[in-house]
């Protein structure tokens, strides 16, 4: 571990606008206060950087426990709308560094601008002790990286949108620049996620975390940085968003392989117009396999795995043993679900890489008129149960929030 002499004191964490947005009347606005009120995100380093000066940046600074007396720098990351920002008296006039330039500070750092795909200009900052931070601004994404291009050097370090851009974060994952130890501290927050505990929820999912403002960290100290769940079980009933939550969970992973278990369905123009809205919203990296036989994929290592869904997959399993029909469903056709069943989520737990599985909950609704409705209901509940045995965590997802049942 590097000895992290490098410090980071966020003086504000929040969207330009700050959090509670003025004169917003929603929920999460209404909810963001105390510790969960952000003011527009400025970050002061080792005291002598300071990156975006924000309204009151003197004030946040001094009750953060430290002083802007010995800033030589400071530099803007993206424009600013509304009046002109008043400069304290004793701080340098904000500036910008052309993109790809770098500036040598007398304290030993070296600032390089990052060309952005959206108007604005990110940071890389090297310490005296070669430690690396990386600031990215609101609604940006590093331009010009190139896939199988590595880095000279992984980030220690990055403050990103992770909300607004969760791309940005997974071509940064994708080119090596942020790794398993890089903490990710999401800033620039705006309403997009109510406060507390749903963003802690979220930003763990995409291994990225945040901090009240004020806060002050050290680059290089790796201990609080989130372990991503390796296998989360996703749940919900219909048009419950339980899909929107898992493909949220992997946005911020590059080559992520979506695995449909439904099928083509020729003819059926409504099923495609649902597949095409499924496939719309994914990011456009992500690949796609259209396939029942899961446990060949889980027993392989790759980049990470979204299933979606289980459900489908008991379908075809259901129709492969004939269990549709009764004799054949005492005449081995349930044993042999047992068995496809207990080794697709024996597949689950030997699985390497990262998975997020979808599936149904049908078991709180109407009791389904027919054997065959209630036999699907009954085998989709046992399924659920026995891969949720095998997931570090399990989701059930209801009007759109998400509530944790393990994890």
């Amino acid at each position: 571990m590097k000895i992290g002499s490098v410090e980071v004191t966020l003086l504000g964490t929040g969207a330009p606008a700050g959090l509670p947005r003025p004169d917003c009347p929603c929920a999460v606005c209404a909810t963001s206060l105390g510790v969960d009120a952000r003011a527009a995100t400025a970050v002061l380093v080792d005291g002598a950087l300071l990156l975006d000066l924000t309204p009151g940046a003197a004030f946040a600074a001094a009750r953060a426990g430290h002083s802007l007396s010995g800033v030589g720098q400071v530099l803007l990351s993206h424009p600013h709308d509304g009046p002109a920002l008043e400069v304290p008296a004793g701080l340098p006039h904000p500036g910008r560094v052309p993109d790809g330039r770098e500036l040598t500070q007398l304290t030993g750092h070296r600032v390089r601008a990052v060309a952005m795909d959206a108007p604005g200009t990110g940071y890389a900052v090297t310490g005296p002790d070669g430690l690396r931070l990386l600031y990215l601004p609101p609604g940006g994404s590093p331009a010009g990286l190139e896939e199988g291009t590595e880095p000279a050097e992984r980030y220690d370090m990055v403050l990103a949108d992770v909300v607004g851009r969760p791309d940005a974060l997974a071509r940064l994952r994708e080119v090596g620049a942020v790794g398993p130890t890089t903490d990710v501290i999401a800033v620039h927050l705006d309403h997009d996620v109510p406060p507390g505990a749903e963003l802690r929820r979220r930003l763990a999912a995409a291994g990225a975390r945040a901090v009240p403002d004020g806060s002050t960290l050290a680059v290089g100290a790796y201990e609080d940085v989130p372990d991503v769940p390796r296998r989360t079980l996703v749940l919900g009933g219909a048009r419950s968003g339980k899909s929107v939550e898992a493909e949220r969970r992997l946005e911020s992973f590059p080559d992520v392989l979506y695995v449909a278990t439904g099928g083509s369905r020729g003819g059926d123009t409504e099923w495609a117009a649902r597949v095409a809205a499924h496939r719309d919203r994914r990011p456009g990296s992500w690949r796609t396999a259209e396939t029942c036989d899961l446990v060949p994929l889980l027993g392989v290592d790759g980049p990470p795995l979204l299933i979606d869904c289980l459900s489908l997959w008991l379908t075809d399993a259901m129709d492969s043993v004939g269990a549709w029909d009764d004799a054949e469903w005492a005449d081995g056709g349930e044993r042999a679900l047992r068995a496809r069943v207990a080794e697709l989520a024996g597949a689950v737990r030997a699985a390497r890489r990262t998975v997020v599985l979808v599936s149904n909950e049908v078991g709180s609704g109407i009791v389904p008129a027919t054997a065959s409705g209630r036999r699907y209901r009954d085998e989709l509940g046992r399924l659920n149960a026995a891969v949720g045995a095998e997931c570090e965590q399990v989701v059930l997802v209801v009007a759109g929030q998400a509530v944790v049942l393990r994890g």
